[in-house]
């Protein structure tokens, strides 16, 4: 199996460490993830191509957003720490996720 299958399982299972779901692959990978499709939506647009491509390419993370919000869920199911913190990561990544599909 390959180093991105596994990865993209464990994550998904939440078998990742809650920082590190929540912070380096939600908000961080993802926030860059989504501002660079952004901007590539927002140069299609300028070059006059047709409207549905740039929806297209402003949609494309989000499969990768869905996976975040499951990833962090899982991962704060399993999370030993104070139930806060996973609690506020769940809700954050919710609202997170939303924020980036949307605007």
């Amino acid at each position: 199996m390959n180093r991105l299958k596994i990865w993209l399982l464990r994550f998904w299972r939440g078998e990742v460490a809650l920082r590190r779901a929540f912070w380096d692959y939600s908000v961080i990978t993802g926030s860059l993830l989504n501002l660079t499709t952004t901007f590539a939506a927002l140069a299609v647009v300028a070059a006059g191509l047709p409207a549905i491509l740039a929806i297209a390419v402003f949609l494309a993370p989000a499969p990768y957003n869905f996976l975040a919000v499951v990833g962090v869920w899982r991962s704060a199911a399993r999370y030993q720490g104070p139930q806060h913190w996973a609690s506020l990561a769940r809700i954050a990544v919710v609202v997170w996720a939303i924020v980036a599909t949307t605007i």
